[in-house]
């Protein structure tokens, strides 16, 4: 007779941690994945030789608990790097843009006009090679965007 609710019970609790697990490992896995990050001294080496600055802020509109970046972020060249963090996240991926964009819609307007930098693979600073078929000129806008899910991460203007 108190069977049905007893098993009703028991698979709700098993599905609830079995997608507490699935989130924790989503989340948990690009940190213990990561290679190490770049040392504030090899960050402000290409500082030095960057034409611009920007700032990478928490505010944006499409910024949440979740999906952030903050500090600074030098443009040359042949590289950019962050002095800051992102909040950790699979498949990052860094582009120059045209135009400022901090939200999802304004990326997925704007994404054919963009150039793909690189992979972002650490998240307490970055160093993202340019390729030489990029002018870093043409753009005015870092970001950095979740591939795998579509996510906006954050953004800076440097000119």
């Amino acid at each position: 007779m108190f069977r049905t609710p007893r098993i009703v019970l028991l698979l709700a609790s098993h599905l609830l941690v079995l997608g507490l697990g699935f989130g924790l490992g989503i989340y948990l896995l690009p940190i213990l994945t990561a290679p190490a990050a770049p040392s504030a001294t090899e960050v402000a080496a290409q500082a030095r030789s960057a034409q611009w600055t920007a700032q990478f802020r928490r505010d944006l509109k499409d910024s949440d608990a979740l999906h952030w970046g903050q500090g600074t972020v030098t443009v040359a060249a042949r590289s950019i790097a962050l002095a800051g963090a992102l909040a950790p996240g699979p498949d990052y991926k860094l582009y120059l843009s045209p135009e400022f964009v901090e939200t999802e819609a304004d990326f997925l307007r704007l994404k054919a006009g963009m150039a793909r930098v690189g992979d972002v693979r650490t998240f307490d600073n970055f160093l993202v090679p340019v390729p030489d078929h990029i002018d870093v000129a043409r753009y005015t806008t870092v970001v950095v965007w979740c591939e795998s899910f579509g996510q906006f991460i954050t953004a800076a203007r440097y000119r």
